[in-house]
């Protein structure tokens, strides 16, 4: 049909990678074994665990005072924190947010645990 909008398809794609003789026999024990169906299986599972894995951490630019801002109001609702959970959630530069959380305890606006 003319004019007519065709369905999305989704195609997978395919990608070749070398391996060693043993690691292929280490596979097709796996299969043998019951525990995957085949080469192909073991290798999209095997990549979907990595991709799990991997975990990228943003890290938004924004000034001192926003920043600042920022922790405050996120210790008012989680109550306590350490600087790591709070660079990750606020998506912030770890540096940055030690020092921020050390500057606010100095002012005793920030109680250390």
């Amino acid at each position: 049909m003319a004019g007519a909008a065709r369905p999305k398809e989704s195609h997978g794609c395919v990608i070749g990678s070398k391996i060693t003789q043993s690691e292929l026999a280490q596979i097709q024990d796996l299969i043998d074994a019951g525990v995957y169906l085949n080469a192909s299986d073991f290798v999209r599972e095997a990549i979907r665990n990595k991709l799990a894995a991997i975990k990228v951490i943003k890290c938004r630019n924004v000034d001192y005072e926003t920043a600042k801002k920022e922790i405050i109001g996120y210790f008012q609702r989680k109550h306590e924190a350490y600087p790591d959970e709070i660079s990750q959630d606020l998506e912030l530069d770890f540096d940055l947010v030690r020092r921020i959380t050390s500057e606010l305890k100095k002012e005793g606006r920030l109680e250390a645990v």
